[in-house]
């Protein structure tokens, strides 16, 4: 008979540590899964606040947005209003996955087989994350960016670095590149900038770069050109990227803000992928949570009270409330990414003849795990919807396409279940998670470097969206502060 791995509510780290060797075997050998080596710390509830109010970041600047977040979530939570996350799992190697130590037994084995295992496994396979972020060196920048922070603060007075970022996180959805890679210079290559950084001190002897905190000499120097950015010694207009803009071209800016909007903007771009992929990964892990703790009561190492309240937990995830429930917030990312992953194991191992039509790469082929790896690896949440949302699917989650027009008394139904609304009705869901609609297109046209220095943006609405007055002076403003200059913003689509 087979042992189980707990018996009750209770844990400790040898029941963890037997417990995720269980998850592991099921995980690689099962599923066949790729993952980082897991590095699992269980955490107390404030500490769980703390890490989610910081980006969710395991070592993170100080700054006081993170504070009132803290504060605001501590409140709602002590007062009943919230729940607490069951974890936090980093893109990092090893990958680091914090569990709530209030968490049961039951909920440990849920969320290590969640994070450590599905979210993981997309971390370190998607395109995306491959292509934009460096999961090695994650965690050595954050050491940095902590501490060279921390050493502005002090130089420099905690509200002069605090104005520096609060332009720089208000403008972070406008400091990633999209349709181009960043420039990531070498390993050797950043080296030798630190080399030359520190060559340039030892010449210049400048009294000033002595005297500054530890953390800052190196690198508040001025900026070594890097051969390996393009855009080294020109700028090159229209600039999409503004904090890139503003740190390469900024006549204001000193060299310890020049860092700070570095440091802002290569963590927008560490998050970029996480903001195209939040149904697929959030499916994903849900999808592999849900298949390892059902292994793991198949094979006789979990009790059905365990299973239990496993689904209890699991089914309040992927709850999607109907758009009249007073829940309603839109569509769950869990609810869709999970159901669109369990339709295609149920496409790969018993289709229909619709399915058979619409899907006739993988319908009934019996490997869903093959199909579900290649689009975990291969896509994002607009070409996963365009190419995956099923027509079954479409039906179960009634799903169809209203058009709102500004100033219509009524809306329009614009797409039904037919043939050619179910191929609509995918295409236009799927472009509700293109995120580069979702962000205002801001862009850098032209910069008067030399007279008056006024630096000019266009804005373009997405199907005709305009920018919000308020918002409009918001975003100039705080351009304007890291400029230096005057800053034009002009309104495409006004009339």
């Amino acid at each position: 008979m087979t042992e189980l791995l707990f018996n009750d509510a209770e844990w400790d780290f040898s029941t963890l540590d037997r417990t995720f060797r269980a998850i592991e075997d099921i995980a690689i050998n099962e599923l066949g899964l790729d993952v980082y080596p897991s590095q699992i710390e269980v955490i107390s509830s404030e500490q769980m606040l703390d890490a989610y109010s910081s980006m969710a970041m395991p070592l993170m600047y100080s700054h006081w947005s993170f504070g009132k977040l803290f504060a605001r979530e501590e409140t709602l939570y002590r007062a009943g209003y919230a729940a607490l996350a069951y974890e936090v799992v980093i893109n990092s190697n090893p990958c680091i996955c914090y569990l709530l130590e209030e968490n049961t037994m039951p909920m440990q084995a849920l969320v290590m087989a969640h994070a450590a295992f599905g979210h993981n496994h997309f971390f370190k396979n998607n395109y995306l994350f491959q292509q934009w972020t460096d999961a090695e060196g994650i965690l050595d920048y954050l050491s940095f960016a902590k501490r060279y922070v921390s050493a502005c603060e002090e130089r420099y007075g905690r509200e002069e670095v605090e104005l520096t970022l609060d332009s720089a996180h208000a403008l972070m959805n406008q400091g990633v590149f999209r349709y181009r890679r960043p420039p990531r210079p070498s390993r050797e290559r950043q080296r030798e900038k630190v080399r030359a950084r520190l060559r340039y001190e030892e010449q210049a002897h400048n009294e000033l770069w002595r005297t500054l905190p530890v953390g800052v000499d190196a690198l508040a120097a001025p900026p070594v050109d890097d051969a390996d950015e393009t855009e080294t010694g020109e700028s090159k207009l229209p600039e999409e990227n503004i904090l890139y803009f503003l740190e390469k071209n900024s006549p204001s800016l000193r060299p310890w803000q020049r860092e700070i909007l570095r440091i802002v903007r290569s963590l927008a771009q560490y998050f970029y992928p996480q903001r195209q992929t939040k149904v697929m990964n959030e499916g994903c892990a849900t999808f592999i949570h849900y298949t390892i703790m059902n292994r793991l009561y198949d094979k006789g190492l979990i009790s059905a009270g365990a299973l239990l309240e496993f689904l209890h937990s699991h089914t309040s995830v992927v709850f999607q409330p109907d758009f009249d429930d007073p829940r309603f917030s839109g569509i769950n990312p869990y609810a869709l990414g999970f159901a669109m992953m369990a339709d295609i194991k149920r496409i790969a191992e018993d289709p229909t003849a619709e399915d058979r039509e619409w899907f006739s790469g993988f319908a009934g082929t019996g490997d869903y795990m093959a199909v579900l790896r290649n689009a975990w690896a291969n896509y994002r949440d607009e070409s996963f919807i365009e190419q995956f949302l099923s027509p079954h699917l479409m039906r179960k989650l009634r799903l169809f396409a209203l058009h709102d027009k500004a100033g219509a008394g009524a809306y329009q139904v614009t797409h039904i279940h037919d043939e050619r609304g179910y191929r609509n009705t995918r295409a236009t869901l799927a472009r509700v998670y293109d995120v580069a609609l979702a962000d205002p297109n801001i862009q850098v046209a032209r910069a008067n470097l030399q007279s008056s220095r006024t630096l000019h943006l266009t804005f373009r609405p997405h199907h005709g969206v305009p920018l919000h007055q308020s918002s409009k002076e918001q975003v100039r403003a705080h351009i304007q502060r890291l400029w230096g200059h005057e800053v034009e913003l002009e309104d495409e689509g006004a009339d």
